[in-house]
């Protein structure tokens, strides 16, 4: 039983249904739809992949994998530092305001847990309301042992994304619910590469460089119709 519960909690956070708004969010993917840029399954998955390998595996994947040993050790100035790279590092309002409510949605589902390591009054004030990679470290780290390895950690938070986004272009392509399997397994396969480039990713070499992205997401503010918040 002891040996279930590490991995019976990276499930529940790699979940879809945790509810922080994730399922709100397409991260521009629906701008890229709009544009005629993301239009079939092939398009689809050459998209996420993409997205997964320059975006996710340089930024937030790497953020995860700095700021969970940082929980652990209560070192508050990296954290106070990573929070603060990814405001500053998010392109366009959706995508901060993305980041800012998920992050805030951790936290409280956090506290209804009854976490003790989720009660901020013992933390900066800088880090009461911490970015959602940040906010996501912390509850990998209050519902892990710290004997889990922090690579363990990553995946679950690449799948978590990976799905979520694969959910998101079921509803937004349109695709079959076979097609966004058959994404998911090649994203899949993807993974541990993202990984491991993130777990490489020092503080000097981390970047979000993704300008065609920020143009998307910046253009869905005013897009006509759709269905995401990003």
């Amino acid at each position: 039983m002891r040996t279930d519960t590490p991995l019976l909690a990276l499930l529940w956070l790699a979940s879809p249904t945790l509810p922080i708004g994730g399922f709100s969010y397409s991260e521009g993917l629906e701008a890229a739809v709009h544009a005629g840029w993301v239009h079939d399954e092939a398009s689809t998955a050459r998209w996420l992949g993409d997205q997964l390998q320059l975006a996710q595996a340089r930024s937030d994947l790497s953020i995860v994998a700095t700021a969970l040993p940082a929980w652990r050790e209560r070192d508050w100035p990296c954290l106070q530092a990573l929070d603060a790279w990814v405001r500053q590092t998010r392109e366009s309002a959706e995508l901060r305001l993305q980041t800012e409510q998920m992050g805030r949605s951790l936290i409280e589902w956090l506290k209804s847990l009854q976490e003790p390591d989720a009660l901020v009054h013992a933390w900066p004030d800088a880090l009461r309301t911490p970015s959602y990679p940040v906010a996501y470290a912390l509850a990998l780290s209050t519902r892990l042992p710290d004997e889990v390895p922090v690579r363990d950690a990553v995946l679950a938070t690449a799948f978590a994304w990976v799905e979520n986004m694969v959910q998101a272009a079921i509803k937004a392509v349109p695709l079959g619910q076979s097609a966004g399997q058959r994404i998911l397994a090649r994203l899949c396969h993807e993974i541990p590469a993202a990984v491991d480039t993130a777990l490489a990713t020092s503080s000097d070499n981390r970047q979000a460089f993704t300008p065609m992205l920020a143009i998307l997401s910046a253009r869905h503010e005013t897009q006509y119709s759709r269905l995401f918040r990003s």
